[in-house]
């Protein structure tokens, strides 16, 4: 068993791979956390909890005065019965008061584990790969139950929890915050990193000592956002890559959220994540429920590396779904930066047919294919075929396009309606606003209000009308914009804070009837870029458009910090033109390749402009690519050499079975008179020879991760080698 209950100490024991969880029921029914970390076999209180009279720390038993849930480490607290940090939900009743007071009232220990209703989250196959706890705490006051729950997955070092609230009572309340989990570790000297960033430039690795007080991440854009990542880590200060303590905690939520480390008097460390409570409530009627969304934990012993690789293991195989999940992603040809809204049809066939003949596998139809949409400025929400453009409809296009031996796929940005649209003209009230204020737009555009049924029931069935009558096989899936003027003209007044949160469980809803309808397309969500690469999205889009920055050198950032979290096989990695369209940088096509070719390959430029040399260039990268993607997809990722660290970028690919690794190297600038350069692999078994194919040499794996590999010198900015390496000797 993954879970076992002492009775007659009250400890819960959760043991994942490597990982140990330990809280304990004390003082009339207060949830203590007492210990996460390195498994162990049997926990025997070497670490309980001792009290002392702290002066200032009140206390709510009157007759112990070294009792106060001030200075003790909870799993669920609450603010105003003695506990001054911030807590992990607040509850408004009736009355305006906010204090509640909960105690253990029941568990339940059972195999697998349960879906949450209405968002998305980890799952099984299988009831043996996991084990849940659920742990009922109560305020018999006022009728509110809280059940809190863990999942522990038995071959990863992976620990889910979510909450429910549950009005049990006969009067409503108002949920002002409920935060998916929180731990109090008994020790401060951690180490913060989290993802930080702007529209085209996401997702940079942030690394801050945690100071006394109060530190935290957060969006209130409506959406997970560019600016912050739902995630955070705390690590030791001699964490590295291959080693050290890492704590993860990653949020399956696409929506407002806030992540807050909170160090007190005692030098205890208080890690809290879920929804944003800022701006938000949510009316519980008696009856109801609130569920909250999943966090995420993850544990290493050894490093970051493995930190990562723990979420990548487990987001390919138990949160994205569909028959994509485990098969190989097409190589694709976006015309987005060949054309933008400026195309017609003999355009899109010549680019898809010089695709074709250069291998590429899918061609991608981007913005300005319906409505009258020849700028921003409108038709978002009219999604029918601009037959200025497209004179012999869409599925023509798709079927030519088909016929010679590529896929076809579609940009849709269904999230969003144009002032200049008919749908606008039709429902001005579909959006959201709020009555007798401006509606600010963004590149033109307002959101539609899916947290009204109406609205996500119309969209549906008109993204189903373009997918069941055209062959197509994948979706580009974007959203360009974050809200303003939060308001829904279908909630009553009290019910104006639910608004941000309805709409991503709208979201949610949508997203899953269409995904759940076209099961045979591949949906690859996108916002601006990679405004929205979260967890949330992974479950009903297993890859997303990682930014809207393609140029190479800024790549090796945004992706190398996206798979501190993300697996490799959900990022989305484009070749285009030069120089770069977003930061005017000119590279070569080799280094834009290997780039590109470190996460899904595709191409976005006007292929029918290619010399013949870059022809024949594209030709053995796509060829290349075929012959090392299922390594590059459903490997284990080794990040070796971190472009926020130096001039150098290094990893690699390594399958399961380290038979075979795909290495790159990157150089930013050269310099004159430089040294020689060697680097470390790692990942390879230490008693198999690889072979080299493109240095045609031999070396065994423990050579080549303690003694390491010489670099070439290659000469000029912007260059890399990627090597393909395979066993010859076990």
């Amino acid at each position: 068993m993954s879970i076992i209950f002492n009775k007659e100490s009250k400890t819960f024991h959760l043991t994942a791979k490597n990982t140990s969880y330990v809280m304990q029921i004390i003082k009339d029914g207060y949830l203590a956390h007492l210990y996460w970390g390195k498994k162990i076999k049997e926990y025997n209180h070497s670490n309980q909890i001792r009290y002392r009279d702290r002066g200032f720390s009140p206390n709510p038993v009157t007759k112990d005065r070294t009792f106060s849930l001030d200075t003790l480490p909870q799993e669920y607290p609450a603010f105003g019965i003695t506990d001054f940090r911030k807590p992990a939900y607040q509850i408004q009743l009736e009355d305006g008061s906010t204090i509640t007071d909960l105690r253990y009232e029941s568990h339940e220990i059972f195999p697998g584990k349960p879906r949450l209703e209405g968002l998305p989250a980890t799952y099984t196959e299988k009831e043996d790969e996991a084990e849940t706890l659920e742990v009922t705490m109560a305020d018999p006051l006022i009728s509110l139950r809280v059940i809190i729950r863990y999942t522990v997955f038995h071959h990863l070092d992976v620990i889910t929890r979510s909450v429910q609230l549950v009005n049990d009572g006969k009067r409503s309340v108002k949920v002002l915050k409920a935060a998916s989990m929180n731990i109090d570790f008994r020790k401060s000297g951690f180490e913060m990193i989290s993802l930080y960033g702007a529209h085209e430039r996401e997702r940079f690795i942030e690394r801050t000592a945690v100071r006394r007080g109060v530190q935290s991440i957060e969006s209130r854009r409506g959406t997970s956002s560019h600016q912050q990542n739902p995630f955070l880590a705390l690590v030791g200060k001699d964490t590295k890559e291959h080693s050290g303590e890492a704590y993860g905690i990653n949020l399956v939520y696409s929506g407002n959220f806030e992540g807050s480390v909170e160090v007190d008097q005692l030098e205890m460390t208080r890690i809290t994540f879920g929804i944003n409570p800022f701006d938000f409530s949510w009316l519980l009627n008696p009856g109801e429920t609130f569920q909250t969304p999943e966090a995420v934990l993850v544990y290493s012993a050894n490093g970051l590396g493995e930190m990562s690789r723990t979420y990548h293991s487990l987001y390919r195989s138990h949160l994205c779904r569909g028959m994509y999940r485990d098969k190989e992603r097409p190589i694709l040809i976006n015309n987005w930066e060949a054309t933008y809204f400026h195309f017609n049809e003999e355009k899109i066939k010549e680019i898809a047919s010089k695709g074709k003949d250069l291998g590429i596998e899918l061609f991608v139809l981007d913005d300005g294919w319906f409505g009258k949409r020849d700028d921003d400025r409108s038709s978002l929400g009219d999604w029918h075929v601009d037959r200025r453009k497209l004179p012999n409809g869409l599925n023509h296009l798709a079927e030519h396009i088909r016929s010679q031996g590529m896929e076809f796929g579609l940009w849709f940005e269904p999230e969003m309606v144009s002032e200049d649209s008919d749908l606008y003209r039709e429902h001005p009230d579909w959006c959201i606003h709020v009555p007798q204020r401006r509606r600010s737009t963004g590149r033109h555009q307002l959101i539609l209000d899916f947290s009204r049924k109406e609205v996500c029931d119309e969209i549906i069935e008109r993204l189903s009308a373009i997918l069941s009558t055209t062959s197509i096989t994948y979706v580009k899936w974007d959203m360009n914009r974050h809200m303003t003027e939060v308001g829904s003209a279908g909630l009553p007044p009290e019910r104006q804070r639910e608004v941000a949160h309805r709409y991503v469980l709208g979201l949610y809803r949508v997203m899953e009837e269409v995904t759940s309808r076209f099961p045979h397309i591949l949906f690859e969500s996108c916002s601006g870029g990679g405004g929205r690469f979260d967890p949330g999205m992974l479950y009903y889009m297993p890859q997303t458009w990682t930014s809207d920055n393609t140029d190479a050198i800024s790549r090796l950032k945004i992706q190398y910090g996206t798979s501190l979290v993300y697996p490799i096989i959900s990022i989305g990695a484009h070749v285009s033109d030069v120089p770069n369209h977003q930061v005017n940088r000119t590279t070569s096509l080799n280094i834009r390749g290997h780039v590109a070719m470190s996460g899904n390959l595709g191409y976005e430029l006007d292929l029918t402009k290619l010399s013949e040399e870059d022809q024949q260039t594209v030709i053995k990268q796509v060829n290349h690519y075929k012959e090392i993607r299922s390594i590059v997809q459903f490997g284990d990722f080794y990040r070796i050499l971190s472009p926020f660290e130096g001039n150098d970028t290094a990893w690699m690919f390594v399958t399961k079975d380290k038979q075979e690794s795909v290495f790159t190297h990157f150089t930013i600038l050269d310099e004159g008179n430089s040294p020689f350069k060697s680097v470390k692999m790692q990942g390879l078994d230490p008693n198999k020879k690889y072979l080299i194919v493109e240095l045609d040499e031999s070396y065994y794996g423990d050579e080549l991760m303690n003694v390491g590999i010489n670099i070439p010198k290659v000469q000029g900015d912007f260059t890399s080698v990627m090597w393909r390496l395979r066993v010859v000797e076990n």
